[in-house]
């Protein structure tokens, strides 16, 4: 390689920092397809032992040739998760997608791909309801703008039947998700509303800073006991009604950026106990999404959060 021969060892180290500058792209590419940040680490990893053990010498755009094995590799665990399982309906209903949390001051560097151009909770639970081949033909081109042509291959399909798998991703993702508040200060006054009508048990001040088909879902995971613990409502007084019960955990929630937008961190003597996303819209929450389920939380990267 260039003017000597790289030995093997040498050549295996190139290949890794290669690989490297790419690793944040391809963890956004596979959170967005899977919605969780673990399978989406383990997605990177298979893309990378793939990358491993394939001769590249012909490969002129290593990033693109990444993106659409990940791509790949999503795609078959999609495909996998849909075969095996076998929750009821209802679990369904209540699953939240893996939050990316971080602080409102400053972002970590290693979610800052993450976060950039940040996907909603909202957006994720509404992929969950596509077909993985609708699923992987929307992200890959609508959110990273892979040709139609790079994506036909790796879903088995004809270019313009790939076209037809993500528009109809499209029209199901849009006809669900309103577009939210982008400007966050509007967000943060929506969040401390509700968080001072919680904290003052003031229902009427709840039920006014909620939209009035605000959607609730809460995923205390498969192991949660008792009343209530998982839960999908909608409709502003059914859940201002859940807050309210609630309240007691008001005084221990604090401002946290999920999914590039304005929610909630619950932490108690030192132990996160619940993440919200949050969802607004006109000055009003039109979507809460809280992830209450220990062990996906304690996986969380929540350092210099929960102290």
């Amino acid at each position: 390689m260039g003017e000597r021969q790289m030995d093997g060892r040498a050549d295996g180290e190139l290949l890794a920092e290669r690989f490297e500058e790419h690793r944040g792209h391809l963890r956004a590419v596979a959170y967005r397809m899977l919605g969780s940040l673990s399978e989406a680490d383990d997605a990177v990893q298979e893309a990378w032992l793939r990358l491993s053990r394939s001769d590249t010498s012909d490969v002129r755009n290593l990033g693109g040739w990444l993106t659409t094995v990940t791509g790949r590799v999503c795609l078959d665990m999609l495909r996998s998760r849909r075969t095996r399982r076998e929750e009821p309906m209802e679990a369904y209903e209540t699953f939240v997608p893996d939050p990316v949390v971080g602080s409102l001051d400053r972002v970590d560097p290693e979610q800052e791909v993450l976060q950039a151009d940040s996907v909603g909770l909202a957006l994720l639970v509404v992929m969950e309801t596509l077909e993985p081949a609708e699923r992987l033909a929307f992200v890959l081109h609508d959110m990273f703008a892979v040709p139609f042509d790079d994506i036909a291959p790796v879903v088995g399909r004809s270019t313009a039947a790939t076209r037809q798998l993500a528009s109809r991703a499209r029209r199901r993702v849009q006809g669900s998700t309103p577009a939210p508040d982008p400007d966050p200060t509007r967000q943060r006054e929506a969040v401390d509303a509700f968080l001072a009508a919680s904290r003052g048990g003031d229902f009427e001040a709840l039920v006014s800073v909620l939209d009035p088909d605000v959607v609730l879902r809460a995923d205390a995971g498969a192991l949660a006991v008792g009343p209530g613990a998982s839960k999908a409502l909608r409709g502003r007084h059914q859940v201002a009604e859940s807050a309210f019960m609630f309240r007691q955990f008001a005084q221990y929630a604090r401002p946290v950026l999920v999914n590039g937008a304005v929610g909630l961190l619950t932490v108690v003597d030192g132990k996160a106990l619940s993440v919200m996303g949050l969802t607004v819209v006109d000055g009003k929450i039109t979507g809460m999404y809280i992830l209450a389920d220990e062990e996906r939380l304690a996986r969380l990267d929540l350092a210099g959060l929960v102290g």
